[in-house]
């Protein structure tokens, strides 16, 4: 009888474990993406998922308790390992939940959340680790000169967002293409092509595949003083014969909403209306000063997307032949003058074939890049190494003597203003190149 009950207890004690683990909810697989100041991490769930966390130093980790789970496989191998993250431990807690333990290379701030559904992913845990020590930044230009002689130009500075990028794929066409690939690719062939051209210099708001939150793109450009700022993307639409490029920039509203908020930040608006303290001034006056610093950006982005909207055409079709204006948020910077291209609709089979294209996406930055420098021939930027000086041809001047004068040589003279002879007349003007 007592080997009877004891059976009898193992036996419910059997059903009971198994019940708890068919409540449980599975840890399918978790991904790493790793950006230049933070790593995060994405564990792929069944279901939403209780969790708590804490940190723990000497040696530095992340303890994360997930509760009423269980691992649907190890958690071992390189893929595991990146950014801050050294490697990934597991083990069983309190008998029904997972305990993962990040061991970390640094010191780091942790957050986490849950997010939904959405198109090919499940529910996810996202675990998101700041760098705390400030040895890994995100990605900066090479610095402006420190002190500009008398005289001496800079480069204008073209800040490329790729969009999206991580675990946020953005849209994906009818073959698999994501988005966040194609659009890292073209803003790839943009950074070549910019960084040929004299006197201009970019700067990649991403550098590879990691997620960067839309407000801190436009931080990163701030910080990199960038005089333009081009988001790239590829549209989508639930009707696949949906086709051709746009260009969009801020809208009136949101540029007003951003008024607003700048408003909010009053200590921090000076940087935004050419460096004006605004200790003196009134909210009354503050807002009048910000509204004309946003209205000022917005109308030049509506003039720069005119350009290379313009420059598309020659490419691709164009599904708008006017530059939209949308509240996007990375068009938000109050003095950079910025625009979002949608490449193509990656919904749509043809393009998705173009949008996969080396050739095309070759067009693509081309395009884009011929937009920006007629923007650049029409709005020329004090201070830099392309903003032209003009000369008004007088009585007994020729060609040598104006080169002498500038200190140019005469074959980037006669470059600059297309001189088929050095034949001058009285009032011509030339334009005299950055040296």
């Amino acid at each position: 009888m007592k080997i009877m009950g004891r059976i009898s207890v193992l036996i419910i004690a059997l059903l009971s474990t198994t019940h708890a683990w068919a409540d449980s909810t599975l840890i399918r697989d978790a991904r790493l993406w790793s950006a230049p100041d933070s790593t995060r991490i994405v564990f792929d769930v069944s279901a939403p998922v209780e969790h708590s966390l804490f940190a723990l130093s000497k040696p530095n980790r992340i303890v994360i308790d997930l509760h009423q789970t269980k691992l649907g496989k190890k958690l071992i191998g390189p893929q595991y390992t990146k950014g801050v993250v050294k490697g990934i431990r597991t083990a069983i807690h309190n008998k029904s939940d997972t305990r993962i333990v990040l061991d970390l290379a640094d010191n780091v701030k942790a957050k986490s959340f849950l997010l939904k559904p959405h198109q090919s992913y499940g529910h996810r845990l996202v675990i998101d680790l700041q760098n705390k020590s400030g040895q890994q930044t995100i990605a900066k230009a090479k610095p402006v000169a420190k002190e500009l002689k008398k005289n001496q130009r800079r480069d204008l500075i073209i800040a490329i967002d790729a969009g999206h990028g991580g675990e946020d794929p953005g849209a994906i066409g009818h073959k698999g293409t994501r988005e966040k690939d194609v659009v890292m690719a073209i803003a790839n062939k943009l950074q070549y092509l910019i960084d040929k051209q004299p006197g201009m210099r970019p700067v990649m708001i991403r550098t590879s595949d990691y997620y960067i939150g839309l407000r801190k793109r436009v931080e990163i450009a701030r910080n990199n003083k960038a005089d333009m700022f081009i988001s790239i993307h590829a549209d989508a639409f639930h009707d696949k014969r949906a086709r051709g490029s746009s260009v969009f920039a801020l809208s009136q509203r949101g540029a007003s909403n951003e008024t607003a908020r700048w408003l909010a930040e009053s200590e921090n608006a000076s940087d935004f209306i050419g460096g004006v303290s605004l200790e003196d001034k009134d909210d009354l006056l503050t807002s009048v000063l910000l509204d004309l610093s946003m209205n000022s950006k917005v109308e030049a982005s509506l003039e720069l997307g005119d350009y290379v909207l313009s420059e598309l055409k020659n490419v691709t079709r164009v599904h708008k032949s006017r530059v939209g204006q949308a509240g996007f948020a990375v068009l938000k910077a109050p003095d950079i003058p910025s625009i979002l291209v949608e490449t193509a609709f990656i919904s749509n089979p043809s393009e998705e074939r173009k949008l996969r294209d080396p050739e095309h996406q070759n067009r693509m930055a081309r395009s884009i890049l011929s937009g920006v420098k007629t923007y650049f021939s029409q709005n020329e930027v004090p201070g830099t190494l392309l903003a032209q000086r003009r000369h008004v041809i007088t009585r007994g001047e020729n060609l040598s003597l104006i080169a002498s004068q500038y200190q140019v040589s005469l074959q980037d003279l006669r470059k600059s203003n297309t001189l088929k002879s050095d034949r001058l007349r009285v009032g011509q003007v030339l334009l005299i190149p950055g040296s």
